[in-house]
């Protein structure tokens, strides 16, 4: 591409008023490059003028000085041209008043002393978008070399169904797999569902039924029972999928994860997951065949996850002290079962069982003592079988002793319903006890709300379980990726497969692949085929990406992808170990494989690259660099004191929207901060931040997304990575002779805004107790 360089400055939302626009249009000049400034840019008049001079051939490569590169971005988009937005707006003008910081009279310009602070910062964005320009290329798309727009659904219950079903409505071709022999999952066990309709207090037939029949005569679907998926191989739009009967050893079997005993340590402490991860990897190394095509397997555009959920058998370590060797203490799966089968017996004797105790806490004072993988859905459960009692026998009684009634939305209704219900007896309270009497149980609870202790006679205790995830113990989707079968983080230690559960439903840490229903979250029927149908679209919506060379979430039609140098690669395999989304193999050497239809564009292999040899299009060490290099940095042979100069580099998901609401909001910050939008920090090479102190700059905070338990990176991982990053350039600091102190982490959920001022002022104000880079001015 040929370029061809202009900039265009908007003077309007007080942008004319508080900078000097002659000398802020004399930067691109003194470059040879034409600038044209407009009072009202985004207007029709306004963009017509920069489409004629695209028109006319006379630019192909543009800054625009005006507003965010958040806001407009449909207006100023122009096909087949380079546009770089100068931030001045939000980034400069609105943040920073001129009561604050005054302009420059006409002789404090001329003595060479002062310095216009604001007016400063603008030409260096100015300067910063017009190096930028010279150093990326327009992106051009990935082309897959062969494609595929069918579906695969893991799962044959009303999730994998529905799924299902929604894809073929769509017009897309699916594949269920299921592993039993008929479809339904464990819907096609229950009884009754929870009502879905006013006045919500009437039980609901099972759907399942019905949904069978549909998918059975959807000629879009093929089902296929009696069948395991053994393995995926390859990206998303061209996914090789081998598959297998249940307990057949094939030659493309991938390797289970680790057995249990190798995933503690010599002192039997269990190993974190990323412990746990290097191991696996060094368990495989070199075993190419983990990776390789099966020839004879079938193409699939992407898949839906919807494996579901076994019980979690509480009769352990969490109900220790009851009695649960008796065959009347039965958990609320079994309980369900029982019931399916016609009015509720007690199994010891097969007699009836009319008083019924629901037992929902662990026995435990503490208000937070659920146990784990319980939720809404197991007070839901516990109320609808109570209801099972009063339908079974008019002078039933069901006592149901919880720590916490979960009942969300309309299923209020028919909470209040059952309290309503002489038969049924509600209260908070700890159970104690479950005593085996001659023909009846006994159970003791305390800590009610009635205040005094309970004995209950029973003749059937339910014992209440959670609802553990299937990937919990297997990874299901059995992947031929480098790093692993399953979710990395998720197939050892049993999280949900989920990637971003607040930004990202549906999404797994695998591109391509989504999950929906249980394997996400404890789901009613209800809930699950409504996330049925996200995991469905979200399928089709990466289908259609990658069939146009585009990424998805959350960078979505970006069409860039990482490109490597490989000349200089010494195959440490950093990037390939700290992408999060796998989208990186290797070979036998550990020379990185790129998968772009995987990749999600975040930059984390740039970021974790010493030869710095991976690069995007619109994006690459040379070009973030470049631009750090472009601020102007004051010395002492311009100033008696010069000001000082720093540099935030700032996660584009989290962090600049949040100086954007700044700005907005009309909130100062110190104007020495030079802000410069990161796909993730987990993209930040540790070469910027070495430069940006070497040529002078004072000092250097890299903010980003929350991470930890409660994480809110977009992309995973990418906030924890450059952490701890920063704290591993202390060496490089000391070999400059610098303080640690100059460079700086923090955190900034996109609400945060109000308190991202005082993070950079607080950082401005150390910086300046040390003193100026001693750089400055080399």
């Amino acid at each position: 591409m040929d370029k061809k360089y202009g900039v265009y400055i908007c003077t309007g939302c007080g942008i004319g008023d508080t900078l000097d626009m002659e000398a802020l249009a004399g930067v691109p000049d003194n470059e040879g490059v034409n600038c044209t400034t407009h009072p009202f840019l985004c207007s029709k008049e306004g963009v017509a003028l920069i489409q004629k001079d695209i028109d006319d051939g006379k630019v192909n490569a543009m800054v625009i000085g005006a507003c965010s590169r958040r806001v407009n971005f449909d207006v100023f988009n122009f096909p087949g041209c380079i546009i770089e937005r100068a931030n001045l707006r939000e980034g400069v003008v609105w943040p920073h008043s001129r009561e604050t910081y005054p302009a420059l009279t006409e002789e404090q310009k001329d003595d060479g002393e002062s310095f216009d602070r604001i007016q400063m910062k603008a030409q260096d964005y100015i300067k910063m978008g017009m190096i930028r320009l010279e150093k990326v290329k327009l992106p051009e798309p990935y082309q897959t070399q062969s494609f595929s727009k069918k579906v695969l659904v893991i799962g044959g219950g009303v999730t994998g169904m529905s799924a299902a079903l929604d894809a073929a409505k769509a017009g897309y071709q699916v594949t269920i797999v299921e592993k039993t022999a008929a479809l339904g999952g464990y819907a096609a066990k229950l009884r009754a569902q929870m009502p879905v309709q006013p006045p919500f207090e009437t039980l609901q037939a099972p759907v399942v039924d019905a949904l069978v029949q549909e998918v059975e005569g959807n000629t879009n679907i093929d089902v296929r029972t009696n069948c395991l998926v053994a393995r995926i191989a390859g990206q998303p739009g061209e996914f090789t999928v081998t598959m297998k009967k249940p307990g057949e050893k094939i030659p493309f079997d991938v390797p289970f994860p680790l057995p249990p005993e190798e995933l503690v340590d010599e002192n039997g402490k269990e190993l974190d997951a990323e412990a746990a991860h290097q191991k696996y990897l060094k368990y495989n190394e070199g075993r190419e065949d983990i990776l390789s095509l099966d020839p004879n397997g079938e193409l699939y555009g992407a898949v839906v996850l919807a494996a579901g959920w076994r019980p979690d058998v509480l009769k352990g370590e969490a109900y220790a002290h009851l009695s649960v060797d008796n065959p009347d203490v039965v958990t609320n799966d079994e309980f369900e079962l029982i019931a399916a089968k016609g009015k509720i017996l007690r199994p010891s004797d097969g007699k009836e069982a009319k008083r019924v105790v629901f037992i929902q806490s662990a026995g435990k004072d503490e208000d937070d003592s659920d146990f784990e993988y319980a939720g809404s859905v197991t007070s839901m459960v516990a109320l609808k079988q109570a209801r099972y009692v009063r339908e079974d026998y008019a002078d039933g009684k069901a006592y149901v002793i919880y720590q916490h009634m979960r009942t969300p939305g309309l299923q209020e209704y028919f909470y209040k319903a059952m309290q309503q219900d002489d038969g049924i007896f509600m209260t908070k309270g700890a159970v104690t006890d479950v005593t085996a009497m001659s023909s009846e149980l006994m159970v003791t609870a305390k800590n009610t709300l009635l205040g005094e202790n309970l004995v209950l006679k029973a003749d059937l205790v339910v014992v209440a379980s959670g609802m553990v995830p299937v990937t919990k113990d297997d990874p299901v989707i059995n992947l031929a990726y480098r790093q692993g079968p399953g979710f990395r983080d998720n197939d050892i230690f049993g999280q949900y497969a989920d990637s971003n559960y607040i930004c990202f439903p549906y999404e797994t840490q695998r591109t391509g692949i989504y999950a929906a229903g249980t394997v996400r979250r404890a789901m009613t029927i209800e809930e699950s085929m409504e996330d049925a149908t996200g995991a469905a679209l979200k399928a089709i919506q990466c289908i259609e990406s990658a069939n146009r060379g585009m990424s998805v979430h959350p960078r979505s039609g970006d069409l860039t992808y990482p490109d490597f140098f490989f000349q200089r690669c010494t195959q440490c395999k950093r990037c390939t170990v700290e992408c999060p989304f796998g989208a990186l193999d290797d070979d036998a050497r550990g020379t990185p494989k790129a998968n772009p239809t995987r990749c999600r564009r975040c930059g984390t292999c740039m970021g974790a690259c010493p030869e710095r040899i991976i690069s995007f299009a619109d994006y690459t060490i040379d070009s973030i660099g470049s631009q750090i290099k472009a601020i102007t940095v004051p010395s002492q042979d311009d100033y008696s004191e010069p000001p000082l100069r720093f540099l935030a580099l700032v996660c584009e998901n989290d962090a600049y929207p949040a100086f954007d609401m700044v700005g907005m909001n009309r909130v100062d910050y110190s104007p020495d901060v030079r802000v410069i939008p990161v796909r993730c920090l987990g993209s930040v090479n540790t070469i910027w931040i070495k430069d940006a102190l070497a040529q002078g700059l004072d000092g250097v905070i890299l903010i980003g997304c929350k991470h930890g338990d409660d994480y809110q990176c977009h992309f995973v991982k990418g906030s924890e990575l450059a952490e701890i990053r920063v704290k591993k350039i202390g060496d490089a600091l000391a070999s400059l002779a610098l303080e640690n102190e100059r460079v700086a982490f923090a955190e900034v959920a996109i609400d945060d805004y109000d308190k991202l001022p005082q993070i950079i002022n607080d950082f401005v104000e150390e910086v300046d107790a040390l003193g100026p880079n001693p750089f400055k001015g080399f």
